[in-house]
């Protein structure tokens, strides 16, 4: 394996670093899309860039740009923070481009090359999230439509997408992982209801969503009747192969580790010592991210592999999370505000949000049964 970067991809990576400095300069207050004026103008100026869909195929409105000219661009947004997330070039569009009929891709993906289409995830329910297979949300064919009716949650950011991708039980009587669809559904359809869920930080991303007897037409269906849980895998694979949950908390380790410099902190040796380990563990977690990266440029496919970044950086940041606490003492209980907060409250923030890092996008647990099964192929029970 090669992960070194070619003089291209690191001119590639200036030119990313200039734009972000530039553009993020003035930021207004607000995470991501907690400033959702400025999130959907960064958005724009990217799409006008093209690289919202860096890697995508030139057919597609994509650059056609390599793999790991994508992952350049994924670490420099990750590491300065930027609100570029955007659920429909990571995972709506590649899924729809492995299994959406030509007439699906030639009206879903144009708007997400735009930064037009805003897109949330309906799949975890009330009584199916680890094991997801379990949802009960049903989808019963009715003529040309499909009745859908259940309940999704923590479907982030439902409240301002125009789309989301969905997953229903369409045969009761089959084996949990065959009777399920996969949806595209218009969130302004009728019968659906959106109900807010504010988080310890006391933010609005997580949501409830409720479906009454709403009817989708039967193109809505993505991929083939009953055979929607493996369309499904592909997109959760898309999700977790990112490098941003490594680099995105690997700031805020750079900022503990100047305090501790300028506090003299580095004197006592376990606070040197748990420095020193965890940059590290972030130098591991940048070369898993890598790794998979690399596999895509020679036309693999990462499965355990995404797991195994995915759970690495998740559980990375909760061991920073739990580090910087240590190591600021009471102060690093103070929040964004306080005037007696170190580091401006970054680690209280971080250390709230660290614990739903290891949930989101499948547990830990989840994780560490992929990378049993399908990578050291341990048997089942």
């Amino acid at each position: 394996m090669d992960f070194s970067f070619s003089p291209g991809e690191e001119s590639f990576r200036a030119e990313v670093r200039a734009f972000l400095a530039e553009e993020l300069r003035d930021r207004p207050a607000g995470e991501g899309r907690g400033n959702w004026e400025f999130y959907t103008s960064f958005l724009k100026k990217l799409a006008a860039r093209g690289w919202l869909t860096l890697a995508w195929p030139k057919e597609w409105g994509g650059l056609g740009a390599s793999h790991m000219q994508q992952l350049v661009y994924n670490e420099e947004v990750a590491y300065h923070d930027a609100p570029a997330f955007y659920m429909g070039a990571d995972r709506v569009g590649p899924t729809i481009m492995l299994y959406g009929t030509d007439e699906q891709k030639r009206r879903f993906l144009p708007p997400i090359v735009a930064g037009e289409a805003q897109w949330c995830q309906g799949f975890s329910e009330p009584g199916a999230g680890s094991d997801l297979a379990s949802l009960q949300t049903r989808a019963v064919q009715d003529g040309d439509d499909f009745v859908i009716n259940g309940q999704k949650i923590w479907t982030s950011f439902a409240h301002s997408a125009g789309w989301m991708i969905l997953l229903a039980r369409t045969d009761p009587d089959a084996p949990k992982h065959k009777g399920i669809s996969y949806f595209l559904v218009d969130m302004h359809t009728p019968g659906i209801v959106v109900r807010p869920l504010v988080d310890m930080l006391d933010r609005h991303q997580f949501n409830e969503v409720f479906f009454d007897n709403v009817r989708v037409p039967r193109d809505a269906l993505l991929g083939e009747l009953n055979r929607g849980w493996y369309v499904a895998t592909a997109t959760l694979d898309f999700e977790r192969s990112g490098i941003q949950r490594v680099i995105g908390s690997y700031r805020t380790y750079e900022q503990l580790l100047a305090y501790a410099r300028e506090e003299r902190l580095g004197a006592h040796p376990l606070v040197r010592h748990k420095l020193a380990e965890l940059k590290i563990e972030f130098e591991v977690g940048k070369q898993l991210s890598y790794r998979v990266a690399w596999m895509q440029s020679k036309q693999l496919v990462p499965n355990y592999e995404a797991s195994v970044s995915k759970m690495y950086g998740s559980e990375l940041a909760q061991r920073l999370a739990n580090a910087g606490m240590q190591i600021l003492g009471l102060g690093g209980q103070l929040a964004a505000g306080s005037a007696h907060a170190p580091l401006r409250g970054a680690f209280e923030s971080l250390y709230l949000n660290a614990a739903a890092l290891t949930i989101a996008a499948g547990t830990s647990e989840i994780q560490r049964g992929i990378i049993a099964g399908r990578g050291l192929g341990l048997p089942r029970g």
